[in-house]
């Protein structure tokens, strides 16, 4: 393309974008014609992505639509901020279940399944790491505790991790994501304090839904409230009034009255001064 065409493209560019900041007139809606003609004019990635950020837009994005736009030469780095734009107009409508919730059709990055992630406070770094879990094998424990409700008996079940410490260290202020299996709330996860051993950590859980004294089930549980922020998406942060030490956090369905000798799944960490 010849650079008078170029300018004359830009020069469109810049008086639309001046014309639609005054007030009372409305802003141009982008779509994928818009951008092609903006790449083509030789403006600048910040700049094409600031006007998609800041106008309407209507993008079509399929596989095919998203083959052309590269052929065109529009680049990678537009074509996510088209997608995330999409994306961010397809939130519910006020009043909805999920009102201003973003959807989850593009996940945070480094959230790719399901299970818990964590970000340091004030990190540089937008990105959500996530944890491995550790195994965890039970054992009956603590005061059986039967019901005249259908007959179940519900009683403690005590949680064994090999090793005194866990290889992932935080501090006060992370804030962690929970990817949750549809169909699971995030009050269905325990974060739980983990008592030191010699050679292990271990923790009393409860199973049936029996809650008692201090030294029960509710012993070793840390009571937080997780905020969604998209569909199976809940977000916590650690207060600075957390104590220091080793913890964990119990996905739900790992204990119930057939595995109780049996392993599962924990996410563990610890918190230093």
């Amino acid at each position: 393309m010849s650079g008078l065409r170029k300018f004359a493209l830009a020069a469109v560019f810049f008086s639309t974008a001046l014309f639609s900041a005054i007030p009372g007139n409305a802003q141009q809606t982008l779509n994928n014609d818009s951008i092609v003609k903006l790449a083509e004019a030789g403006l600048s990635d910040d700049l094409i992505i600031q006007s998609i950020n800041t106008q309407p837009g209507n993008y079509a994005l399929g596989a095919n639509d998203l083959i052309q736009l590269k052929q065109d030469g529009v680049s990678e780095k537009v074509i996510a901020a088209m997608l995330a734009r999409n994306s961010s107009a397809s939130v519910n409508h006020p009043g909805s279940e999920t009102g201003n919730i973003a959807a989850v059709n593009v996940l945070p990055e480094g959230v790719d399944e399901i299970g818990v992630y964590y970000k340091k406070e004030n990190s540089v770094v937008d990105k959500w790491t996530e944890i491995e879990p550790e195994i965890v094998n039970y054992k009956s424990g603590g005061w059986v505790k039967s019901t005249a409700t259908h007959g179940i008996i519900k009683q403690d079940r005590n949680g064994h991790i090999d090793g005194n410490a866990s290889q992932l260290v935080l501090s006060r202020g992370t804030s962690f994501l929970l990817y949750v299996p549809e169909g699971v709330s995030p009050i269905e996860y325990q974060l739980l304090k983990l008592r030191i051993n010699s050679n292990n950590r271990e923790f009393r859980s409860q199973t049936g839904g029996v809650f008692h004294s201090e030294t029960g089930a509710q012993r070793d549980d840390v009571p937080f409230t997780a905020e969604k922020v998209a569909t199976r998406l809940y977000r916590f942060t650690l207060g600075q009034n957390i104590a220091k030490g080793e913890y964990g956090i119990l996905p739900p369905g790992v204990i119930n009255q057939s595995n109780a000798s049996r392993a599962g799944k924990i996410y563990t960490f610890a918190i230093i001064e």
